[in-house]
């Protein structure tokens, strides 16, 4: 892990952000983790792409965060998405408090045990919890119900489920269940 920096993206970096994102995609518990396919992914138009990147560069609505290594290389993201009190979230339910969204969590299987998840949490949280008026209440995620090797590293991280959860739009027999980890007393 020490020879890995984490940082937010640059908004220049698409290409990067597009290439992580498809071995995202292609990683074996993508149909689990991810709302999107590879072939979605894979359709989007360069622009597409240079939006996300330059979106999850700087402001207050989204932050990426990267595990960038000597080499320049990209070993693992996650991106905090700001959900305002009053408007609704991705599933169309209303948002009751200022809270940040984990999504988009992926490490590359060779760094995965390495300390670059704990990492990447601790940028995401950190950034969630300096931003002001409104401060964040809390910061959010939703993991699959088969996906338990996620599920326990978030409960290790701190996150707590909540109870809440939505049906899998692709398998409405399965569920995606939402874990919090609230604002410390302290941030």
């Amino acid at each position: 892990m020490n020879q890995y920096v984490i940082r937010p993206v640059r908004g220049d970096e698409w290409e990067k952000v597009k290439e992580l994102r498809i071995a995202a995609l292609n990683d074996p518990a993508a149909p689990v983790a991810f709302l999107e396919t590879v072939e979605q992914a894979e359709s989007r138009p360069d622009e597409f792409w240079q939006a996300r990147a330059e979106g999850a560069s700087h402001g207050r609505a989204a932050r990426q965060f990267v595990a960038e290594g000597p080499g320049g290389e990209w070993a693992g993201s996650v991106t905090v998405l700001v959900e305002e009190s009053g408007t609704t979230d991705i599933f169309d339910r209303v948002i009751e408090q200022a809270q940040g969204h984990l999504v988009g969590v992926f490490v590359r299987p060779g760094q995965r045990g390495s300390g670059l998840t704990e990492g990447l949490f601790e940028a995401a949280l950190e950034w969630a919890w300096s931003l002001e008026e409104p401060a964040l209440e809390r910061v959010r995620l939703f993991v699959h119900e088969d996906n338990a090797r996620a599920e326990a590293f978030y409960r290790r991280f701190g996150f707590e489920a909540t109870g809440t959860f939505v049906l899998v739009s692709a398998d409405p027999s399965a569920k995606d269940l939402e874990y919090a980890f609230p604002r410390p007393a302290t941030a």
